[in-house]
């Protein structure tokens, strides 16, 4: 079924959607399960096996310290930093665990219980992980596999390429962009309302637009705290924080910044800067589809907000017409940069942006497809290939060259009447046998391109 807005933007926490977020959510679904199974009380170690991509870049990642919050009850959506941190020092001294928080207690030491092993790949995704429940004898009381998909997705072993179980229908269920413009002209709609119908299918308006507006509200929040904030980012790069110094300068040079034409720019790439920074460092952010792209979508919506006078109804516009993009790449190709490189994620992004961008200024659907279209195209190819396993180098800066070029993909769209060459469901099908034939070295493994050829410092 087609993904809604608010399965694509989630509040959550970094450095990862997919390997952070993921994790700590697939933990908190295995205690569950075993709940459910009346085995939780009978629980006194939980093993947690890391492969590939999560376990190549998993320390980096924060993906340790993440499946001991999720199997400690604390979730993505509602995490309190402080509250983590404070969690995780108490569980190392310790050396003991209450499993979901308030279960029983059981003997942890992640140098025991976490298992890394990158060099075996489990065959439906890289982002794989098993949890196994003993009891006091060592014996084994449950197994389950998970993935996480990107995004901050889950999916069971048994359900991965699985049909979905019945869900509340929608009225626009479209599989293709072909299908979604199809739908959109047969009823009026711009592609915004038909998401919004989709939406309001699923639960109340007053609840979609309130929504909406706190999805834009963290957003907005993520930007404030990373202009707030000095010094280094965490995991031994010393990449310095660079949002606070960008901003006093800008504001700084202000006036003399009238007459720079592109001086709007700057304050895109501050934006951006400051979201990932924000998500490197560990805070909380909106996965936008992700959270290693989630600077890019925020600093665009702002920038339509500062720089065209962009009120609410064109915020929800946005963000409506960003969903049904990142929906389609979600249902035809993958939003995981273990699985297609950054092209699922940055990529996947700045395709999203351009297309809330061309609508919230009034374009047609067809310029929006088109926008969309432009974006992604630019972007095939795109490798994730981090240094140090850190969510830092290439991908801060990359979310704020994203941002500017999904501005421009729109500003070309919207100077045309909306026929072009190539289709978007074309280049998603293109993104997505691109990301199949990347050597799985440039696929969020830090083992190649700049994660080997630049000395981490």
């Amino acid at each position: 079924m087609t993904a809604g807005v608010f399965d694509l933007f989630k509040l959550g926490v970094g450095p990862s959607s997919s390997h952070t977020m993921g994790p700590m959510s697939a933990a908190g679904a295995f205690l569950d399960q075993l709940a459910d199974q009346g085995l939780l009380a009978r629980t006194a170690r939980v093993e947690t096996h890391l492969y590939a991509s999560l376990a190549m870049t998993g320390r980096g990642h924060a993906t340790d310290r993440a499946v001991i919050l999720g199997l400690a009850g604390f979730r993505p959506a509602t995490i309190d930093p402080d509250a983590a941190e404070a969690a995780l020092a108490r569980i190392a001294q310790e050396g003991r665990l209450a499993l979901g928080g308030e279960g029983p207690e059981v003997a942890y030491d992640a140098a025991r219980d976490i298992l890394w092993e990158g060099r075996t790949r489990l065959p439906q995704h890289p982002n794989g992980l098993k949890f196994t429940a003993r009891d006091g004898e060592g014996e084994v009381l449950a197994e389950q596999v998970f993935f996480s998909v990107g995004g901050g997705f889950i999916v069971t072993a048994e359900a991965f390429g699985a049909p979905a179980g019945p869900e509340t229908p929608i009225p626009y269920d479209f599989a293709s962009a072909e299908e979604l413009l199809a739908m959109a002209e047969r009823d009026g709609l711009t592609i915004a309302e038909l998401m919004w119908r989709n939406e309001v299918a699923r639960r109340p308006a007053e609840e979609v637009s309130a929504g909406l507006d706190a999805i834009f509200e963290a957003m907005e929040a993520c930007i404030e705290r990373g202009l707030r904030q000095e010094g280094c980012l965490p995991g031994g790069l010393k990449v310095r924080r660079r949002a606070r110094q960008h901003f006093n300068e800008l504001t700084r040079r202000m006036e003399r910044n009238i007459g720079d034409p592109l001086a709007a720019l700057d304050w895109v790439n501050l934006w951006a800067l400051s979201v990932n920074e924000e998500n490197a460092s560990g805070g909380r952010v909106v996965t936008a589809p992700t959270n290693g792209a989630a600077g890019l979508l925020p600093a665009v919506l702002r920038f339509y907000d500062r720089f065209h006078r962009g009120g609410a109804e064109g915020r929800r516009t946005f963000l409506l017409t960003a969903a049904a993009i990142g929906a389609l790449y979600k249902r035809n190709a993958s939003i995981s940069g273990a699985e297609v490189g950054c092209q699922g994620e940055v990529g996947v992004a700045c395709s999203m942006a351009a297309a809330g961008l061309t609508a919230a200024l009034g374009g047609t659907n067809a310029q929006i497809e088109n926008a969309a279209e432009i974006a992604m195209e630019h972007n095939l190819g795109l490798t994730c290939d981090p240094i140090g396993g850190l969510v830092q180098v290439p991908c801060i800066e990359r979310n704020a060259m994203g941002a500017v070029k999904a501005i421009d993909a729109s500003r070309l769209a919207l100077l045309g009447d909306g026929q072009h060459s190539v289709s978007l469901d074309k280049v998603i099908a293109t993104m997505k046998r691109t990301g199949e034939d990347m050597n799985e070295i440039y696929k969020e493994t830090s083992l190649g391109g700049l994660a080997v050829n630049v000395v981490e410092c």
